[in-house]
């Protein structure tokens, strides 16, 4: 009887998978200057993991390098001989140099075998959630790259992973039944090398939100204008949200949500869902300037759940405190291992700008999309009256006192 109860609780248990491998702690700094994007990223990611338990309750792989042709379908050939090379003794005395003429770029000579593993761990795992031998998948690699663009590196990223996967399943595995991918960029900066990479093809529904600042916040540009829907075909499948300033938090993330992402979502009813998963919107994040809580991440992924029969493969992106990153991700990954989520009973309320931003994106993409039908403009409408200024200062106190709270319990 013990033994058909405990067979019964693994059957219901979903089969998350998780890659990881220290070979991308090979990509630092060349004179291991301190850099926000070092090794210590996905370090403190697999510790916090270990010390819940996580990694005996999911699929543990290890990483597994991207073959060229593959890397060549979002990439061109001269940026894929550039990678390559920058691990051979013929590039020693050239890596700085060409470090210098990119944006936001460093190198050093386990730069290559880095970027290799972490486009082919995407890979790895998105193959096996669409085989169905894994329910869902997390990949913890580095160098990010949703920056990186069809010919060049930047930001931190040297191969476009997520954008890699996307096109190998499209393209080089259709009998795995994936003929429609959501891609939802919940980094801190917008994904301008993957919105590139997908711009014309309504096979794929790239969806970030991120800081916009009106063009001022990195990579900078009208790349992640709202305004930026997509070419041809794949008009409408390019949905841009972005942030008029910092501070945007749980509140702010699930309006977009619930108002924006999941009747969209229902309406496309993707085959898959991929994560460029960037934790740089983390409370405390040095460079993000946002407040998203892990309570707000696991609510996130616990909604995108609910589309492609739960196959979402999340790969890591930005995010530079160890601490908010690796409470994230956690967070993310007992979600998709169903556990309880943490309850959360304060009550916290968006920006106004939110709500002018959801509204602007729900008139540029009404006529692609039905489903944002004039009754959820008006429903918008009502609700977004219910902000004020009292409530956005309650707001910044609840986010006051969760990054006190830790001390002052140490107190």
């Amino acid at each position: 009887m013990g033994t058909e109860l405990e067979n019964n609780q693994q059957q219901r248990t979903p089969r998350v998978g998780l890659i990881y491998d220290e070979r991308m702690c090979k990509h630092f700094t060349p004179n291991n200057e301190d850099h926000p994007e070092n090794p210590q990223r996905i370090k403190a990611i697999w510790e916090t993991l270990e010390s819940f338990g996580i990694p005996q309750r999911c699929v543990v792989l290890n990483g597994k390098e991207v073959d060229d042709k593959y890397v060549r379908l979002v990439h061109t050939k001269k940026h894929v001989n550039l990678i390559k090379n920058l691990s051979t003794k013929e590039c020693d005395s050239k890596r700085d140099k060409i470090a210098s003429k990119l944006n936001s770029i460093y190198l050093n000579e386990g730069s290559s075998e880095a970027a290799y593993l972490a486009a082919g761990s995407v890979i790895e795992v998105s193959e096996k959630v669409a085989k169905g031998d894994l329910n869902s998948a997390v990949a913890i690699v580095r160098p990010p790259g949703h920056h990186a663009e069809p010919d060049e590196a930047m930001g931190f990223c040297l191969y476009n992973n997520v954008a890699i996967a996307a096109s190998y399943l499209l393209n080089e595995r259709p009998e795995l039944g994936i003929h429609k991918i959501l891609i939802v960029d919940w980094d801190v900066h917008h994904g301008n090398g993957t919105q590139k990479m997908f711009w014309k093809d309504p096979r794929v529904l790239f969806f970030s939100v991120h800081r916009f600042d009106f063009g001022t916040f990195y990579p900078s540009g009208d790349d992640g204008s709202h305004t930026m829907i997509g070419e041809g075909l794949g008009a409408g499948y390019n949905i841009n949200v972005p942030w008029e300033h910092g501070g945007c938090g749980d509140a702010d993330y699930l309006a977009v949500w619930d108002y924006l992402l999941i009747p969209i979502a229902r309406a496309f009813n993707p085959d898959m869902i991929l994560i460029s998963g960037g934790f740089d919107a983390a409370i405390g994040d040095p460079l993000g300037g946002c407040r998203i809580t892990p309570y707000g991440y696991s609510v996130m992924m616990k909604k995108l759940m609910e589309f492609s029969k739960g196959k979402i493969v999340m790969a890591l992106e930005g995010g530079y405190n160890l601490d908010s990153l690796a409470n994230s991700v956690l967070a993310c990954v007992k979600t998709l291992l169903e556990d309880k989520p943490i309850v959360v009973s304060i009550v916290t309320y968006p920006f106004e700008s939110t709500w002018r931003v959801i509204r602007e994106v729900l008139q540029e993409l009404n006529g692609f999309w039905p489903t944002l039908s004039e009754e959820l403009l008006k429903k918008l409408s009502l609700t977004s009256h219910k902000t004020s200024p009292v409530q956005v200062i309650l707001y910044f106190l609840f986010r006051f006192l969760w990054q006190c709270l830790p001390k002052l319990l140490i107190c």
